[in-house]
């Protein structure tokens, strides 16, 4: 997928009858890019930050779940669409599947990339998820880069590929682009911006003090303190021996005690001078209160991502939330990610997709056996006829 400095390509949008005339792709587009964080590599960040702190990682993957629900459906008169729902890509991806890490992208980084791959006859349609931490945007804001690693970036090594809707062929014959979703946040034109950013702090402090526990553990909870040791040395080297040798006797984990290397004068006034401290209750609620800034800083809720309030379990309180979350948040975002897809398949199938659509199912059954399909519709906002005789059965009979 390389691409020379005299390639030419032809850019061009899927469902124009004449395509513009050949134009070059510049070669510029790959050496200059808008920097996504202050060193470009912020993505990898807010990734190393989701893979430490527990809560923000379940919070994440729970957002990611609900969003792309329990997978999609379309009418049957899309023929074309509904086999895309069912294999998305060559590598056997259900459209649920790309939908979850496009998803998961977007609660996480605040930006998605997905790829669209057809060919000019419009014979086929495959969608691909992009790992939105390998994409920049070029300074010609009209092309995604893509690389392996930013860190040792190589424009030899980087993939360019258009912003939909315009195509660009490739060695293979067929024609790509890239949809690029991104949350909007003022002064910030180029890259979205995650909804969590002002909780980043609470994150943090949720996973210090789960490293300050794990530290304690380490040190059987025995208390730190000054080890104060009888010793005449010639030299600094000496010195650094016997505080080693004073460690491994006694520390246990290092870090746990600090020595005191004296000269002896009479007798050995060897001797351990523990640090005592009643902030433990400071730390456990200082940890709670990041959890629950984390929560609101996601926009979320306590009991969707497994955490209990002090009263307890309720599925009444799940119940209700999830409710709330459903029309606030979930269908937003569901119709954010499905609309660039309905566009595509559109244009390429040349079908009415106005059908596809997610489907939602809540943590657990909340209907009666004894609710009619209909007014099961209706109580998820789908469209019902309580005159269409297979809206007459039972939610019992299916």
């Amino acid at each position: 997928m390389k691409m020379t400095g005299k390639a030419k390509s032809k850019i061009f949008v899927v469902g124009q009858a004449q395509p513009p005339a050949v134009r070059p792709v510049a070669e510029a587009a790959r050496k200059e890019v808008w920097r996504w964080g202050s060193d470009n590599r912020l993505p990898e960040a807010l990734a190393a930050l989701s893979r430490s702190s527990t809560v923000h990682r379940r919070i994440i993957n729970d957002k990611a779940d609900y969003i792309s629900g329990s997978g999609l459906s379309v009418d049957a008169g899309a023929p074309r669409t509904a086999e895309l729902v069912a294999e998305a890509n060559g590598q056997g991806q259900t459209l649920r599947n790309v939908v979850q890490r496009l998803a998961l992208d977007r609660c996480l980084l605040g930006n998605a990339f997905l790829e669209v791959v057809t060919d000019p006859k419009r014979s086929f349609l495959a969608l691909y998820h992009q790992d939105a931490t390998r994409c920049r945007l070029s300074r010609d804001d009209r092309h995604v880069v893509l690389h392996h690693d930013w860190k040792q970036y190589r424009t030899s090594e980087a993939i360019l590929l258009p912003l939909y809707p315009a195509f660009e062929p490739r060695p293979d014959g067929t024609l790509r682009a890239v949809i690029h979703y991104k949350d909007y946040e003022p002064m910030f034109e180029h890259y979205g911006v995650p909804k969590y950013i002002a909780g980043m702090g609470a994150s943090a402090i949720v996973w210090k003090t789960d490293r300050w526990n794990i530290s304690r553990l380490d040190n059987s909870f025995q208390p730190s303190g000054v080890m104060v040791l009888d010793g005449d040395t010639d030299s600094e080297q000496e010195a650094a021996e016997i505080a080693r040798l004073a460690e491994e006797r006694f520390a246990g984990k290092p870090g746990q005690v600090m020595f005191l290397v004296k000269n002896g004068i009479d007798s050995d006034t060897t001797r351990f001078v523990p640090i005592t401290t009643a902030s433990d209750g400071d730390w456990k609620s200082l940890h709670d209160q990041a959890l629950s800034d984390i929560i609101v800083a996601h926009s979320w809720f306590r009991t969707l991502s497994g955490m209990e309030y002090a009263t307890g379990f309720s599925a009444d309180r799940v119940r209700h939330e999830y409710n709330i979350a459903l029309n606030t948040l979930i269908r937003v975002e569901q119709q954010e990610i499905i609309e660039p897809i309905r566009r595509v398949c559109a244009e390429v199938f040349r079908e009415e997709v106005r059908s596809l659509t997610f489907v939602n199912r809540p943590p657990f059954e909340m209907k009666p056996a004894y609710m009619r399909v209909w007014e099961a519709r209706k109580a998820d906002g789908f469209d019902y006829d309580p005159d269409d005789p297979t809206q007459q059965q039972f939610l019992a009979q299916l």
